[in-house]
This record gives structure tokens, C-alpha cells and sequence, in this order.
């Protein structure tokens, strides 16, 4: 079995109230909802947070971009295939 640890967080009443109430007619426990909601969710924050360091490294010319023309004309797959960054 993986090690957990324990956090606390704050959260309002109402939420405490919908997922105690939830757990009660489920018969699980808080925990279980807690912990299952989180590991559904953080993917997506992850990805989220991801998309927006991208975003602004393209924004400050960071990150080499391939014209979506050159990719097609050129894609994986095909022969001689070799991306080319976008000139500045």
C-alpha cells in the first residue's frame, strides 16, 4: 500500500456540509471523495499551468515554432522529414 500523508485545508461550510452530506449517503468516507477529487482534478491543473508557461515562452520567442504549411508539407511520416524553426 503507498504511504500517505495527511493535509489540512480550509474550505467553506457549504462545500463541508455538500460532501459530508455526500459521503453520508454513499456510506465512503470524506477522505475518499477528498482524495479522489484531487487526483481527478490536479491533471488538470497540471495541464492548465503547463499550456500557460508555454503560452509565454512563445511570447518571448523562447520556444522554436514549425509554420503549420511547413509541418504538413513536411510532417512525420513522410520522407525527408525536417522541421524547420520559424525565422524571427
Amino acid at each position: 500500500m503507498p504511504t500517505t500523508k495527511m493535509c489540512t485545508i480550509r474550505l467553506p461550510e457549504e462545500i463541508v456540509k455538500r460532501y459530508d452530506d455526500f459521503a453520508s449517503r454513499t456510506g465512503r468516507t470524506k477522505s475518499f471523495f477528498l482524495r479522489q477529487a484531487i487526483e481527478i482534478y490536479i491533471e488538470d491543473l497540471e495541464d492548465a499551468y503547463t499550456g500557460t508557461v508555454i503560452m509565454e515562452r512563445i511570447r518571448r520567442g523562447e520556444e522554436n515554432l514549425i509554420p503549420l504549411a511547413d509541418w504538413k508539407a513536411h510532417r512525420p511520416g513522410r520522407k525527408n522529414f525536417s522541421p524547420k524553426p520559424r525565422e524571427s
